[in-house]
């Protein structure tokens, strides 16, 4: 066989795909017949009663000489560690503020941190295509930083996200702009699996985040430059679960519902999406309409769920922080109008593993601790 033989093969297959996705995003049109907004409304629920001294700041932790882009907590709550352009890891303890470690880091061009299950360690990356280990027990050297105790070199891009598995502290996946997701053993800094690349089910463009499933960690969901979320299961590296299609602009950020069962995004096209991960159905858009030329539409850079999954947290470019109810698809606060809000764009948010705290990171190189007040239960 030819190669213009070849070519005109894969040019119909190609196009027998397409026809075959297009009609199948059209049978799935007809069965999405109400949103859960929609139905919530029918059966006579309204949205939660929220307002500004509900969420509180009571914390901004300052020491970053250059914008934040990446925060974690860990699983006991009491620590941040976050990630800044100054090439500064520094680890703070949420309750008075202060910080227990500053890591000077070999690439100043930081993107993602993430905190150890155990709390022992941290990781990074960033734009040296690497993932590089701290162990916080270590001895500093004499100029008085922590040595890197491990680094995870493969990527063939940035990258851009990183987390640990849960109750695994020798097992890390990260993202990259390489389109890859790589699953390590810490320990040996090996690769262990590959999700995406030469695989024809994997991302077209650069993965910028990724979230595992607290309830089953062989299960993590994964955000792309090409506007889709994928659902992966580390035992079947060689293709993706299911693709995830109905933003219009990169997938920013992914977050699983605390059940497992579904999973949110944020992204470029301003709107925050929840998905079900056995329908493979959109549920839900959260968007608010934006008045003036679409270049500038905020943009969603980070989301976070509370414990119950009845609030969905989002940071926006803008610098709002918009507190939704899930159920209504209503936003019933906005943090970037708050007392002590921040100044620039919001790049990073996370709540504290019992839910009693949401921590947001941003460009005006603080972060700030916020907390239910006065006798307001935690959702």
């Amino acid at each position: 066989m030819s190669v213009a033989e070849l070519k005109e093969r894969h040019i119909a297959a190609t196009a027998t795909v397409n026809s075959l996705r297009e009609r199948l995003k059209q049978r799935r049109q007809l069965l999405l017949d109400t949103d859960v907004a929609a139905f919530a409304k029918s059966q006579g629920r309204s949205a939660i009663s929220f307002n500004s001294t509900d969420l509180i700041c009571c914390r901004t932790l300052q020491g970053h000489t250059g914008k934040v882009y990446s925060l974690d907590w860990t699983p006991e709550r009491n620590r941040i560690v976050s990630a800044s352009q100054d090439g500064r890891l520094i680890v703070w303890n949420a309750l008075t503020s202060q910080k227990t470690h500053a890591i000077k880091l070999q690439c100043p061009w930081v993107m993602t941190c993430a905190f150890a299950p155990n709390g022992q360690s941290v990781a990074c990356g960033g734009l040296d295509s690497a993932c590089s280990i701290f162990n916080l027990n270590s001895q500093v050297d004499r100029d008085g930083n922590i040595p890197v105790s491990r680094i995870l070199t493969g990527h063939k891009g940035y990258v851009y996200s990183c987390q640990y598995v849960p109750d695994q502290e020798t097992r890390l996946i990260t993202s990259s702009g390489d389109q890859t997701c790589v699953l390590w053993d810490v320990t040996t800094g090996q690769r262990i699996s590959v999700f995406g690349g030469e695989f024809p089910s994997g991302h077209t463009a650069d993965v910028l985040s990724v979230s595992i499933n607290s309830s089953n960690s062989n299960m993590f969901v994964s955000g792309s430059c090409d506007m889709t979320a994928r659902l992966w299961d580390t035992r079947i590296a060689s293709r993706a679960v299911g693709t995830y299609h109905g933003h219009q602009g990169d997938v920013n950020t992914v977050k699983f519902f605390p059940d497992g069962q579904r999973f949110g995004t944020g992204s470029d096209d301003s709107t925050c999406r929840l998905y079900d991960m056995r329908t493979g159905h959109q549920l839900q858009v959260y968007s608010q309409q934006h008045e003036g030329d679409d270049n500038d539409v905020p943009i969603v850079t980070s989301i976070a769920f509370s414990i119950s999954g009845r609030l969905l947290f989002a940071g926006y470019s803008s610098g709002d922080c918009y507190v939704w109810d899930t159920l209504m698809a209503e936003v019933v606060l906005n943090l970037g109008t708050s007392q002590n809000s921040h100044e620039a764009r919001i790049s990073c948010l996370g709540l504290s593993s019992d839910g009693s705290a949401l921590c947001t990171g941003s460009w005006d190189k603080n972060l700030k601790i916020w907390a239910f007040g006065g006798h307001r239960k935690v959702i």
